[in-house]
């Protein structure tokens, strides 16, 4: 009797280990989505901003491409079109995030061209994101300014998850942007071609 429940103890340990492993590599690759709405914390993303040597048309041209009805075939490989209309698309963003994995998060993506794009999270590793990028006409080019909201549930146990997905979340939206200044400067001739291949073209955000 006695080994049997060591064994059977040893069995829960077992299955209890790999549900929360399971449930790990879920929410990290946006596979599990908790939406509970218990105990839900916000926090700000940004701001960022980002001062680019060149005019608003082409800066909106260069961070809408992914979005494009024809578009090159490794932005496609990013990001899929699942629906589209005139100024909305559903989109599933694909992101290598390390150990072989891959986080697809699904968002609604709305145009207000050329002045901002605006994105809102339907499933990915936390319950809640909205993002805006604006853009503004300057004396040297164009500004392009990023601010979001994050949101988790379970208080302060969802509010840590938060912090490490808001590290990673930021780094991706902060190299997106440097992708759009080179490639906003390199369309009107400010940086050589080589500097900025059409293929390293990338959304916005993750």
């Amino acid at each position: 009797m006695k080994r049997a429940l060591m064994v059977g103890s040893a069995a829960g340990t077992v299955l209890g280990a790999a549900a929360l492993a399971g449930g790990y590599l879920g929410l990290v690759t946006g596979k599990l989505t908790l939406d509970l709405d218990v105990g839900r914390r916000t926090r700000p993303l940004g701001p960022i901003v980002v001062e680019i040597a060149a005019p608003p048309d082409i800066v909106w041209a260069a961070a809408t491409a992914p979005y494009a009805v024809r578009r090159p075939r490794a932005l496609a490989e990013k990001v899929e079109i699942l629906q589209r209309t005139e100024q909305m698309v559903l989109a599933a963003h694909r992101t290598p995030v390390g150990m072989g994995l891959t986080a697809v998060t699904t968002e609604t993506v709305a145009f207000d061209p050329p002045h901002q794009i605006s994105f809102r999270l339907l499933r990915g590793p936390i319950p809640h994101v909205i993002e805006t990028f604006d853009l503004a006409p300057v004396a040297a080019g164009t500004r392009l300014s990023y601010t979001g909201e994050l949101g988790t549930d379970l208080g302060p146990l969802g509010a840590r998850w938060g912090d490490l997905v808001a590290r990673s979340w930021i780094a991706a939206v902060e190299t997106s942007m440097a992708t759009i200044k080179t490639e906003s400067e390199r369309r009107i001739g400010r940086l050589p071609t080589a500097a900025a291949p059409e293929s390293t073209s990338s959304p916005p955000h993750p």
